[in-house]
């Protein structure tokens, strides 16, 4: 029994009459051509969104915006591959309209449209929104973050800088040191063969070190130098006892009902506090809702976010972070000072009053309430215990009250909170995880927001093409 025998390659074939018999009627292919076919590249701002009526005939910017959702949806982003997958790609090929862009007019397409693809992605946003994709109550809030164009190697602060300034300068002494020993050779006749390789690699490190001390005036400005994309930082990738690495912070919303991206922002700076509240107002803004509850983690727990937040309509279940510092052995902590709403006051452990003293701001201009009681604590008995100073005082935020009612709203919904995780963590396992989307291609943030845009619209167009998998003719339909 010989081998299962397939077509000879010279054998004729009657193959379908066009490229569209190839494509499935219900086909992602058709959903990624119904979402371009709606947008008006012209009012996004597109270049050649209009064409001129001289000079060379441009792309159409829809079939080069197909190009590319296609190849983030299927894990391809370089120019180059997409330029091969026109060529050898049927679904391509039927998106495309057989045209064959080349990698540089791909590649130009992605550079030029960077601003305008966020447009895009918010644009598409709200056509979720009227297709009650969203359920316009619970979101969820996160940030990702994922390593920028640039290595370890090419990222550079004051010690690195003055660490790899302090080995050139040892390098040098040492070559100096060996040409003056060979210059002292009782045979002067002849160069010593070595002497010009020497001299050579000198010269070489002597450049070298004009460049580290460029870049140590630069870190007189500023408190790190990313040299192969200027705009990425130095952060930590995923929590405490994590490794370091250059990255970009992603942003992100995500609807609860069907776990759909709402929007997101790309930050270089590794912290999420000051961020709560932009991103729920662009939700609330994209859904066309006036109120709406939103879940994040303990990095967004910033009294003033989170009190604009509240004041503004958004009602939110942020964990509390960890007290900072360690709690002293014996005496009395700060928890140990109550605090009563009704009075304004702090009760010390010896049921003392603390009372209103002064306002005072720290170091990041937060504001707060001091309370004292100087002649109650100078003739305390149990002062030792309590401080080493004259009296004891006690800070409150500004914002506490809001905060209290935030952290009794957290506590008492738990069952809620918990669902934060599985609301935005599934986008991001998916991008990170499932696609392998690790790293940028693009520099710079506005390059780098353009391709979270194409990475977010291909994730929410599979996303919608999964929750109408019993009802593809529902979807198309919806989308005309």
């Amino acid at each position: 029994m010989g081998y299962k025998i397939g077509t000879d390659r010279k054998q004729l074939t009657l193959l379908p009459v066009s490229v569209d018999d190839y494509i499935s009627e219900y086909h992602i292919c058709r959903l990624i051509y119904a979402f371009t076919e709606q947008l008006d590249m012209w009012t996004l701002g597109f270049k050649y969104g209009e064409c001129k009526s001289t000079g060379c005939r441009p792309y159409d910017p829809r079939m080069m915006l197909n190009l590319y959702i296609y190849g983030y949806l299927h894990r391809v982003r370089s120019s180059r591959r997409l330029r091969d997958e026109a060529v050898r790609n049927v679904e391509v090929m039927w998106l495309l309209e057989g045209l064959t862009p080349d990698d540089r007019t791909i590649c130009n397409f992605r550079k030029d449209n960077a601003k305008i693809l966020k447009d895009t992605f918010r644009v598409f946003s709200r056509m979720n929104n009227e297709l009650d994709l969203y359920s316009g109550e619970l979101l969820a809030t996160d940030s990702v973050k994922i390593r920028a164009n640039n290595s370890l190697v090419n990222n550079h602060n004051k010690t690195t800088v003055n660490n790899a300034l302090a080995r050139i300068d040892k390098k040098i002494d040492e070559y100096l040191n060996t040409l003056e020993q060979m210059d002292m050779q009782e045979d002067k006749e002849e160069d010593h063969p070595d002497s010009s390789k020497i001299k050579a690699a000198l010269e070489k490190i002597k450049t070298r070190k004009v460049k580290y001390e460029d870049l140590k005036a630069r870190l007189e400005e500023e408190s790190e130098v990313s040299t192969v994309d200027p705009e990425s930082r130095l952060m930590r990738t995923g929590g405490e006892g994590r490794k370091l690495d250059v990255n970009y912070n992603i942003q992100t919303t995500v609807d609860s009902k069907h776990h759909l991206v709402v929007d997101f922002e790309v930050s270089n700076c590794a912290s999420d506090a000051g961020n709560l509240k932009g991103l729920s107002d662009s939700a609330k803004e994209i859904m066309n809702v006036e109120e709406i509850t939103n879940l994040a983690d303990s990095g967004y727990y910033s009294g003033a976010d989170i009190t604009a937040c509240e004041e503004s309509g958004t009602k939110c279940l942020v964990a509390k972070p960890a007290a900072s510092g360690r709690k002293k052995a014996e005496g009395f902590n700060r928890d140990d000072f109550i605090y009563d709403r009704e009075k304004d006051v702090y009760k010390c452990p010896c049921q003392k009053e603390l009372n209103y003293n002064r306002n005072r701001k720290d170091k990041k201009g937060m504001e707060y309430r001091v309370y004292s009681n100087y002649p109650v604590c100078q003739s305390c008995e149990k002062k030792a215990e309590c401080t080493t100073t004259r009296y004891r005082e006690r800070s409150r935020l500004g914002c506490q009250d809001t905060l209290d009612v935030v952290d009794e709203r957290t506590k008492n919904n738990k069952e809620l909170y918990k669902k934060r995780q599985e609301i935005v963590e599934h986008c991001f396992g998916t991008i990170k995880s499932v696609w392998g989307y690790r790293q940028f291609l693009c520099r710079k943030i506005i390059k780098v927001t353009a391709e979270m845009s194409l990475t977010y619209i291909a994730y929410n167009l599979r996303r919608i093409f999964n929750i109408f998998a019993e009802n593809r003719e529902g979807l198309a339909i919806e989308l005309g």
